[in-house]
């Protein structure tokens, strides 16, 4: 269970009942069905398709709009719309797909500018109808994929950070509308402007000499290390493998190609290298009120080892990841699944773990990195308030 507030507890339960019945509903359509979450899913396509030009894209991240190409054909003007009075309507799912195809923007980001496209397109005439629409696209997101923590925070922020202005209640429909287009499209920008300013925060902790574990694919930690790399700073990077989507050994590759010395480790050998290493950088999935994090598969003990050989542990985090979560230990986490091949017949008496992440607390975490500033994990909670209230 989540520690949440009654009306999220509610919430939850109705949730449930609808997760129910769309669970039904797909393993009758669909007997072989084996329930890997379309987090896990999200996250094997992107990371299998990150290549130099995503770098250069990356790197670019604090460029005011960017023109996109996907493989539908060009974005005009980094925008898509949704149609809402064809018959041919573009749903904001549709729209938040169109985003999601490009490797260098996350998930998250897809989701606010999908929001915006509402916006724009909404043929509403009260700001209760528009508010009313943009909960329903806000809900279709979120639904998508509700094992994503990163995409309901990300479309909770949108709605408080668009909507939360006492202006709207003396303004005509129009300029209200207006007001309204100008601050999703301000959210979308510092969003996905988020990785290149966390890049720069983190280069002072980054020395001469250092060698720096790292676990996971975090696109976030990627950019740092590639900062610090053309900033000439001379460190190595230990990886750990990843198993079973080898997520480390996709990174070990990028960080091959920008000359930066790396270490590929298989994953239970974190410990046995921990000596020669002077720090750990992760990313995350989702940042919680207490201030852990909840990320891939490995941090927890990762994170563990560290702690107890006195080793700092930084986390890269978008604000946007930020979630009004509390889990009180590991089987509180909605579980997010992914297959698991191990190159031989399993018998189907033993039972297979197969969740993608897992919960670290904040007492092994050192220093999270975002967009906001340098947090400490105690203070999480306090950015969390300022964020939502």
């Amino acid at each position: 269970m989540w520690w949440r507030s009654a009306s999220f507890i509610m919430d939850r339960k109705q949730n449930r009942i609808q997760n129910d019945v769309v669970s039904m509903e797909n393993d009758d359509n669909n007997p072989s069905n084996t329930n890997i979450s379309a987090y896990y899913q999200t996250r094997a396509a992107h990371n299998a398709v990150v290549t130099t030009d995503w770098l250069a894209q990356s790197q670019a991240a604090a460029a005011a709009a960017a023109v996109a190409e996907t493989s539908d054909g060009e974005i005009e003007g980094g925008k898509l719309d949704v149609v809402s009075n064809s018959d041919k309507a573009l749903s904001v799912i549709d729209v938040f797909n169109g985003w999601r195809k490009q490797p260098h923007l996350a998930e998250a980001v897809a989701a606010i500018r999908a929001l915006a496209s509402v916006i724009r397109s909404s043929n509403a005439t009260t700001m209760m109808e528009l508010e009313i629409e943009l909960k329903k696209a806000s809900d279709s997101l979120k639904s998508w994929d509700a094992t994503s923590i990163s995409l309901t925070a990300g479309c909770d922020l949108f709605m408080r950070y668009v909507t939360r202005t006492s202006a709207l209640e003396y303004e005509d429909f129009n300029s209200a509308k207006s007001r309204l287009i100008e601050r999703a499209e301000k959210f979308g920008e510092i969003s996905y402007k988020a990785r290149k300013i966390i890049a720069m925060l983190s280069q002072e902790f980054i020395f001469d000499g250092c060698t720096i574990l790292v676990h996971g694919f975090s696109r976030v930690v990627l950019e740092i290390l590639k900062l610090a790399a053309q900033d000439k700073k001379l460190f190595r990077v230990f990886c750990t493998e990843g198993r079973p989507d080898r997520t480390g050994l996709r990174l070990s590759n990028e960080l091959a190609k920008l000359d930066v010395p790396v270490k590929l480790l298989i994953d239970s050998a974190v410990a046995y290298s921990m000596d020669e290493v002077n720090m750990v950088f992760v990313g995350a999935d989702g940042v919680v009120e207490s201030g852990g994090i909840i990320n891939m598969m490995g941090t927890y003990q990762i994170a563990l080892i560290a702690h107890s050989m006195n080793k700092p542990v930084y986390v890269a985090a978008e604000s946007y990841k930020f979630a009004r979560l509390y889990p009180l230990d590991q089987k509180d986490l909605a579980p997010a699944l992914r297959p698991i091949d191990f190159g031989v017949p399993i018998p189907s008496k033993v039972e297979v773990e197969r969740s993608a992440r897992d919960y670290t607390p904040p007492q092994y975490l050192t220093l999270l990195f975002t967009d906001l500033g340098v947090l400490t994990p105690s203070v999480v909670s306090d950015e969390l308030i300022q964020l939502y209230l």
